[in-house]
């Protein structure tokens, strides 16, 4: 293991989260049972101090669900505190590579969670392509311009228009999409742009 120093070791949770903010250290070996660690809680405030800090958990036998739960704030790998020394050297060597250490047995809990991600964000493109099928054609190119960082003088150029017609139409936009700014604007516009092709205005 020494070829992985240099290697600091805390007992306390004062000291650990004191380090934690000095060292930032690249990998975190974490007893569960540490004193006043309080659990998946006190493991996701102590991350919040160095969120770049890989935290591998080293523990007695625990429940699937804390397991997942500790995985669902972020650790990177879960192995048990009796470990053999170069087993736990491949455990650190795999967390660096940007690797998960997980049981087989937790794997279909991350596949049900990555099936949730995108049948949401599936979701959040469909609410977002329904708004944007509401627009004229004249008022979505207008939005995607807005979306691209343009000033309405720059669209009124681009469109050959002037921009007492640039801002009539945005504020046609802004109403049928309930948006208050430019900014939440360009927001809908970008989270539309990887659908967009698939997207058909016709008025």
């Amino acid at each position: 293991m020494s070829a992985l120093a240099p290697i600091f070791c805390s007992t306390n949770i004062g000291s650990l989260s004191d380090e934690m903010v000095r060292i930032k250290p690249k990998i975190l070996l974490l007893d569960y049972d540490l004193p006043k660690l309080d659990g998946v809680g006190g493991i996701a405030a102590l991350m919040k101090l160095n969120p770049d800090t890989k935290v591998v958990i080293l523990s007695g036998p625990i429940t699937d669900e804390i397991e997942w739960g500790l995985f669902r704030t972020g650790v990177r790998g879960c192995c048990q505190r009796n470990i053999e020394s170069e087993q736990l050297k491949n455990v650190i060597m795999a967390v660096q590579r940007g690797e998960l250490w997980i049981r087989r047995t937790l794997s279909w809990h991350l596949l049900n969670e990555l099936v949730m991600i995108t049948q949401e964000k599936n979701k959040l493109k469909q609410t977002i392509g329904d708004l944007l099928a509401n627009l004229t054609r004249r008022e979505y190119e207008i939005a995607t311009l807005v979306g691209d960082g343009e000033s309405n003088k720059q669209i009124a150029r681009r469109l050959a228009i002037t921009e007492r017609t640039v801002k009539a139409h945005l504020t046609e936009v802004f109403r049928k999409l309930d948006v208050a700014d430019r900014l939440k604007l360009a927001l809908i516009v970008k989270g539309s742009m990887s659908s967009r092709d698939t997207t058909q205005i016709e008025h």
